[in-house]
């Protein structure tokens, strides 16, 4: 099939565009007012951009209630600073309804049972339970214009300074064990998944030599 996205004539009966992307990370994250007021929201758009440093980057969509923008956005905006929080298997409850609640008076981890961890060189609290945090300052937002206000996003960059990563996930061999919390991760429509050692393989980074051979010479 084919379908315009101006038209969207694919005839289906939901839009299968966020699910031909996937897996997507799920971006956790937790941001602060000014009045300290915290904010927990998660975010399928999101991923890690760099390492040297670590760049991470989600996007928000407008606010379904008000048409203004997210309060994620809104408060790192304003203060400059917002956390990464890895989303796993056994808070994926919690995760869900942070998403759930619009009412901007409400604080979203109170709500839904999650314990703040103070964090080392950010306002924003961490998610306790989360194996990995990162604490972020603002590089950059910047718009993506949509056919309304709720379709058009914002799109905010943010600058690793921190990791936090649980110690237990640290194996003897000094490797992060991805699959031992069962970070999730978004797929289309409702669907969600989690990564565990079922689905981990492992390609050897190889020279073009070692895979394909010596070129032979070029004749003259």
């Amino acid at each position: 099939m084919f379908y315009e996205i101006d038209k969207n004539d694919h005839g289906l009966p939901y839009n299968p565009i966020k699910a031909c992307v996937v897996p997507r990370p799920i971006g956790w994250i937790t941001s602060i007012s000014h009045d300290g007021l915290v904010n927990a929201a998660p975010y399928s758009f999101f991923n890690i951009l760099s390492y040297a440093p670590p760049y991470v980057v989600f996007s928000a969509g407008g606010h379904a209630e008000d048409q203004k923008e997210k309060d994620s956005v809104a408060n790192v905006r304003l203060t400059g600073e917002f956390v990464y929080n890895m989303a796993t298997w056994n808070q994926r409850e919690q995760m869900n309804n942070t998403g759930l609640i619009v009412d901007r008076k409400l604080n979203e981890m109170a709500e839904t049972g999650l314990r703040p961890l103070p964090s080392k060189l950010v306002a924003p609290p961490r998610i306790e339970g989360a194996p990995v945090h990162l604490e972020c300052k603002l590089h950059e937002i910047i718009d993506l214009p949509g056919h309304d206000a709720v379709s058009t996003h914002q799109v905010v960059f943010g600058v690793v300074v921190g990791v936090h990563i649980a110690n237990d996930a640290i194996t003897d061999e000094g490797i992060f064990d991805v699959a031992r919390y069962k970070p999730l991760s978004r797929l289309g429509y409702k669907d969600y998944a989690w990564t565990d050692d079922s689905v981990i393989f492992q390609m050897e980074k190889r020279t073009p030599e070692d895979t394909f051979g010596k070129p032979e010479p070029a004749e003259i």
